[in-house]
């Protein structure tokens, strides 16, 4: 049973960056055929696509977020993360990690609120 858990700050500041970690239990970061990824929910809005890590520590990110956004993992804790720098009230949402095999994110962290505001 895989479980995600996301932690971090749940109030940023405008214009500082945003850092959440994600921490993996019941599986590893380095299973073959996996991906991590981060999602948010702005309130009232649909669900956003951040960026996505693999297995071997490759990254991808949302074109719209991809000036701002660096996800890193750590194979030695087991956990990977996000940094969102620059950020506004717009960046204010719902954050989520979630686990990616075989072209669908099959396990969900609870998501974690986090607002920006001065």
């Amino acid at each position: 049973q895989v479980q995600l858990q996301e932690s971090g700050p749940g109030l940023v500041k405008p214009s500082q960056t945003l850092s959440l970690t994600c921490s993996i239990s019941g599986g590893s970061i380095t299973t073959s055929g996996t991906a991590w990824s981060w999602i948010r929910q702005p309130p009232g809005k649909g669900l956003e696509s951040m960026g996505i890590i693999y297995n071997n520590g490759d990254p991808y990110y949302s074109p719209s977020l991809e000036s701002r956004i660096s996800v890193s993992m750590d194979t030695s804790k087991n956990q990977f993360s996000v940094q969102l720098t620059s950020v506004t009230p717009e960046d204010t949402a719902v954050y989520y990690c979630a686990r990616w095999r075989n072209w669908y994110a099959d396990y969900w962290g609870q998501g974690t609120q986090v607002t920006v505001s001065s």
